[in-house]
């Protein structure tokens, strides 16, 4: 087809071409113009026709939202123009606690409703690993349980109308949710390794599924760690939703709520008002910030 200058849809990143959605709802393969671009599935970008004609993205729009992940080598965007995060675990196989925290953390900083989703409730020992993550509820996150081979009604109202990333380690059944969510298998699912006690990853790209006019839904790889570097030490302590009624009461404005005297942080914590792995979280992460 002939390319005229125009707008896209970012709908799927393979390393550095991206899959852009027209606005006649065609989608073209499409390079990047420079190294200072770094699209992300959910962006809107400016596209023109190059000397082959192939497409290239030459500028990418403003983002209303942006969840990133950043450890000591790199950044990396996840998505952008998302509102809701959709933070996948499951009863089997183990998943890292401090990784829930990690997403909560990034999707408060990136202005995102954040919603836990416990799947593989037909196992057993649900109930258990569910009581264990009543704490993210408490905190006013909605968790939601299901199991995904028999149906994701209990997360479609999220969906609706939203647009969407779930994160989470492999195995936890993200792809499963994206084939029950479109109704069809448009996504690659994979057994778990019961060697590696961890899912082989089967997502490898990251892309956007549309679900209705205005609502999509971006499944991502499997992630075993999730670096925050990316925010600032000053805005982390914001990030923890139950450290807000808190902040400003401490004796010095640039507590750091480890050792300074009448830290009403340290005070809420001993207390029970704020979880104790909560603000251990809170101070690794705050090491991990550069500044």
């Amino acid at each position: 087809m002939t390319l005229h200058d125009g707008t896209g849809l970012i709908v799927g990143a393979h390393r550095r071409h991206y899959e852009v959605e027209l606005p006649d709802g065609t989608n073209m393969l499409c390079a990047v113009k420079g190294r200072q671009l770094t699209p992300a599935c959910g962006d809107e970008v400016d596209i023109t026709q190059g000397a082959d004609r192939e497409g290239v993205i030459v500028a990418i729009r403003p983002r209303r939202s942006e969840l990133s992940r950043e450890d000591a080598y790199r950044q990396k965007t996840i998505a952008a123009n998302v509102s809701v995060v959709l933070g996948v675990v499951a009863v089997e196989p183990t998943f890292n606690p401090e990784l829930i925290d990690r997403w909560t953390v990034a999707s408060e900083a990136a202005g995102c409703r954040f919603v836990l989703v416990l799947n593989k409730m037909d196992l057993s020992g649900a109930d258990a690993v569910r009581a264990g993550l009543e704490p993210y509820a408490a905190l006013g996150y909605a968790l939601i349980a299901l199991s995904a081979k028999q149906g994701i009604d209990p997360l479609r109202p999220l969906l609706a109308n939203e647009r969407s990333v779930l994160v989470g380690q492999s195995g936890m059944g993200k792809s499963t949710i994206i084939n029950a969510a479109l109704g069809m298998l448009r996504a690659k699912t994979g057994a778990i390794s019961e060697s590696l006690n961890a899912g082989r990853h089967t997502t490898t790209h990251t892309r956007l599924h549309r679900l209705g006019p205005t609502a999509w839904i971006i499944d991502s790889p499997g992630m075993k760690e999730f670096g925050v570097h990316q925010l600032a030490r000053s805005g982390l302590e914001h990030a923890f939703v139950e450290f807000r009624p808190y902040l400003g009461q401490c004796k010095f404005r640039d507590c750091t709520h480890d050792h300074e005297p009448q830290c009403a942080i340290r005070a809420a914590c001993s207390e029970g008002k704020i979880a104790a792995s909560r603000l251990a979280t809170y101070h690794r992460l705050r090491r991990e910030i550069k500044g």
